[in-house]
Formats: structure tokens, C-alpha cells, sequence
């Protein structure tokens, strides 16, 4: 049981506070519901830029990473489709400067020339080596598109196109920080030996006077049900060749979410799951496969990806695959098995929440998704699941018309 507090500035702003007695450290970690998916089409790739943007320093702090690190902490920040959480871990008698940085930048960050140049450049690097000049590293730009046609997660993190970088100016960079980065755009959690008095009078003295903003609305076109198979292949300069099977599945807080969750573990977590005894044991077509899930608030995908071994063709290796996926609708999942998979989950969530850094971001994004008690609660909508539920589930799930399939072909030497 993860216990914490929550209360609200008069801005808008969010805050939950954890205690923890048993460290010295203390965590400031903030959510700011901006991703991705918030992007103009003609200007992605923003959210990513600000992760960047916000450590070139404010308007009174020169440059955020030097006073963090003087007082003995380390920050760093991510960005995905749908947030951008920035977070500081430091002593506990130094939270102080981590609340001056962080109230400090979001009210007022510095925009420069110099910084955007700067900070332009390292993206447009990040987008190059990352993306464009390594093995598979073009998968989820080619992926995405093909799996979502109005959805704006139909463009990756990084950008649709690195030209929507090199244009920004400096007018787009304050547009959208005005719009974004604000009280009422972002969720604060506090984590340490603190008491809840200390914290309340801390956040009003570091943030109360900041202008709450405006909860931009989100209005964001939804992706229309899919009815045809889609398919892409691609030729590459890559080691062997891969494939990646995008099933639609339910958005992150539809009940159907936590059966896809446990499918997946199911097909691949072990050495004993189907994926691998079918098609790397029994019959060597893969040298590696996985399943997994996106994980995205909206309608995400169900992802089965791996490589295949030399000689084996992509179609003999589909008509293995569908084969499989068949016989996981038709037979139902053991009683034992599902069991196992449960407890593996739960283990897996302990270890994780275990780190005090971990139950914070975990208390803000649970929080965004409506309830930061999320955190206690999930593993009992987990613990409803029946085998029955999974089997429906795929059979809902693995239907050719809800795939979209990239394949990326090794180059002939």
C-alpha cells in the first residue's frame, strides 16, 4: 500500500505528497499532461523539444543541471505520446532547490536564441542517430502511420519529420509553452521524510504565485475502427530480418487494457510461452520474438515483433504465426498458468515500487488517469481476470482486419 496525500494550490496546480521515513532523499517529480498526441500535425516533435527546452536554464537560474548537482541531486526528464514528466532526486534537506528550479522554469523559462539553437541541434542529432542511421531504428516512424490514419499517434515522440524542428521559431516555442506549461497543466509529487504541513507551506511559498493558465481542451480526432489488413515492407541494411504484427486494443483505462497486459505476458514472459516453444524451439523460424503492448491512454497497440532466423521466408513464418494465434483463441489459457502469471505481475510491481522515485511518477500518472489510489488498486481489477476473459479477448484481439504488419527486409549482400 502506497500512502500519500493530496491537495490542490489556488492555481490549479496538483499536488500529492508521499512520506517515506525509511530514506534520506527526497523525490520532486513533475507531470505536465502534454505528449505527443497534443501536436499540430504541420509542428510535431514540440513535447520533445521542451524535455530539452526546460533544462536551458530560466530567466533567474542560468542553467538547471549546475544548481541541482550542487546540491547533491540528479534529474533527468522523458517524454512519450501522451505526458512529459521531469523529475529530481536530492537529499531531503536540499528539497528546497529542487522546488525553487522547478517553480522557477515553469514560471518563467528562458527563451533564447542561443538555447533554441542549441537545444534544436541536439534533437535534430537525437532524430538522426537514433532514427534514421541505426539498424531498425525508422520502426515506429513507419509503424505508426500505417497503424493509425486520424489518431495523432499515427507520428512518433521524436517528430513526424525532422524539417518541423528545423522550422520552430521562436514565436511556436512561447506559443506552446504558454499553452502547456502551466499550474493547471501538471501534477507535483513530493516524496520523502517530510510532514504534510512542511509540504503544503513549502508549494504555496515556491508556486502559489505563478498564473495558473488554462487547461488547454483536448480535442484530438479518434481513430476510426479498423476493417482491412495493412501491410508494408521495407528493404534495410539491417543484421536479419524483422517483423512487427500491430494489433488495435482497448485504451488504457478500459478493463479490456489488463487482459491484454496478462495476453501478452502469456505468449512470451517465458521460455515455456507459446511464441517461443511454436516458433524458436519446436520450429527455429525466429532467433528472437516478443509480445508486448504500447501502453498509451488512448486506443494503443498490441505488438508482436521479433527476427526471423536466416532461410526462414516472411510468409512461412506468418502462416506459422497465425497458426499460433489460432490455437491461443480456440484453447483457453490453464487455470495454473494465469495463476503464475499473476503472481510474476505482482512481484514485478513490489520490486518496482520499491524505489521512491517509481511510486512518484507512478502517483502522478495514476493520478492523471483520474485517482492517484490507481496505485493500490490495479492489481485488483487484475486479480478479476479468468481465463475465460483472455480467451474471449483474443479472439477479439488477433483478427487479420485489426493487424497491420511491417516487415523490414534484410538488404542481399
Amino acid at each position: 500500500m502506497v500512502k500519500f496525500e493530496r491537495f490542490q494550490l489556488s492555481n490549479g496546480l496538483k499536488v500529492i505528497f508521499h512520506k517515506d521515513t525509511s530514506t534520506p532523499m527526497a523525490v520532486v517529480n513533475v507531470l505536465y499532461d502534454i505528449g505527443a498526441r497534443d501536436e499540430s500535425e504541420e509542428k510535431t516533435g514540440f513535447a520533445h523539444l521542451f524535455e530539452h527546452l526546460m533544462f536551458g536554464g530560466s530567466v533567474n537560474i542560468p542553467d538547471f543541471d549546475t544548481e541541482l548537482q550542487k546540491a547533491g541531486g540528479e534529474n533527468n526528464a522523458f517524454t512519450s505520446n501522451d505526458i512529459t514528466n521531469y523529475y529530481d532526486v536530492l537529499p531531503a534537506n536540499n528539497l528546497n532547490t529542487a522546488l525553487w528550479l522547478e517553480s522557477d522554469r515553469m514560471l518563467s523559462l528562458a527563451f533564447t536564441e542561443k538555447s533554441l539553437e542549441v537545444q534544436r541541434s541536439v534533437v535534430i542529432e537525437e532524430f538522426k542517430q537514433r532514427y534514421l542511421n541505426q539498424p531498425y531504428g525508422d520502426v515506429w516512424l513507419e509503424l505508426r502511420p500505417l497503424a493509425y490514419k486520424k489518431h495523432p499517434y499515427k507520428w512518433a515522440t521524436i517528430g513526424k519529420e525532422i524539417s518541423h524542428i528545423e522550422n520552430a521559431t521562436m514565436e511556436d516555442v512561447r506559443a506552446f509553452f504558454k499553452k502547456y506549461y502551466c499550474p493547471s497543466n501538471a501534477i507535483l509529487c513530493i516524496a520523502g521524510n517530510f510532514e504534510l504541513d512542511f509540504i503544503k507551506e513549502r508549494m504555496n511559498y515556491w508556486f502559489s504565485d505563478i498564473d495558473s493558465g488554462k487547461k488547454p481542451a483536448r480535442i484530438i480526432a479518434s481513430e476510426p475502427k479498423q476493417i482491412e489488413f495493412r501491410e508494408l515492407e521495407l528493404e534495410r541494411n539491417v543484421p536479419a530480418s524483422a517483423f512487427y504484427y500491430a494489433f488495435k486494443m482497448a485504451e488504457r483505462k478500459h478493463p479490456d487494457y489488463y487482459i491484454a497486459d496478462i495476453l501478452s505476458d502469456s505468449l512470451s514472459r517465458e521460455k515455456s510461452s507459446l511464441l517461443y516453444l511454436k516458433l524458436k524451439k519446436e520450429k527455429p523460424f525466429v532467433s528472437e520474438i516478443v509480445a508486448y503492448i504500447t501502453g498509451s491512454i488512448d486506443e494503443g497497440l498490441f505488438i508482436i515483433s521479433g527476427k526471423l532466423n536466416d532461410g526462414i521466408s516472411f510468409e512461412d513464418f506468418d502462416n506459422a504465426l497465425w497458426e499460433v494465434l489460432n490455437e491461443v483463441c480456440l484453447n483457453p489459457i490453464e487455470e495454473k498458468e494465469l495463476n503464475s502469471l499473476k503472481i510474476k505481475m505482482q512481484t514485478a510491481r513490489a520490486f518496482q515500487e520499491q524505489g521512491i522515485l517509481n511510486r512518484s511518477m507512478n502517483l502522478c500518472y495514476f493520478e492523471l488517469l483520474g485517482d492517484a489510489n490507481g496505485i493500490n488498486e490495479e492489481h485488483l481489477i487484475y486479480e478479476q481476470i479468468t481465463c475465460d476473459h483472455i480467451q474471449s479477448y483474443a479472439n477479439e484481439l488477433f483478427q487479420k482486419t485489426n493487424c497491420s504488419l511491417l516487415k523490414i527486409k534484410a538488404q542481399q549482400a
